[in-house]
């Protein structure tokens, strides 16, 4: 049974920083992504990696803040998100597939998610 396990979230204030982690068990690195969600509205993406953390793809709303990264040895994914801004809040989720073709942050392209960590941003 795969597990992801996130956590780094919190409370923060608007312009600053906070880096996610999620940890996979067993491992399943070929493609990852972090996706968010806030109450009533759909799961959207973030970023996606593949390639071994060669290749990130992110949505319009983290480019330039928000950096994907991934440390293959301790089988974890990071979402590092600097200058925050209070529509960043959302419950955060990491999620995975035995996959890396075609690796985007969509909902249906991912079959293994973790259960969230809330991040919100006050102004």
């Amino acid at each position: 049974q795969v597990r992801l396990v996130e956590s780094g979230g919190g409370s923060v204030q608007a312009g600053g920083s906070l880096r996610l982690s999620c940890v996979s068990s067993p491992v399943i690195d070929s493609c990852m992504g972090w996706f968010r969600q806030t109450p009533g509205n759909q799961r959207e993406g973030v970023a996606a990696i593949y390639a071994g953390g060669a290749r990130t793809i992110y949505e319009n709303s983290a480019k330039g803040r928000f950096t994907i990264s991934q440390d293959n040895g301790k089988n974890t994914l990071y979402l590092q998100m600097d200058s925050l801004k209070p529509e960043d809040t959302a419950m955060y989720y990491c999620a995975a597939d035995d996959m890396s073709l075609g690796c985007i942050p969509t909902i249906t392209r991912f079959g293994y998610w973790g259960q969230g960590t809330q991040v919100t941003v006050v102004s």
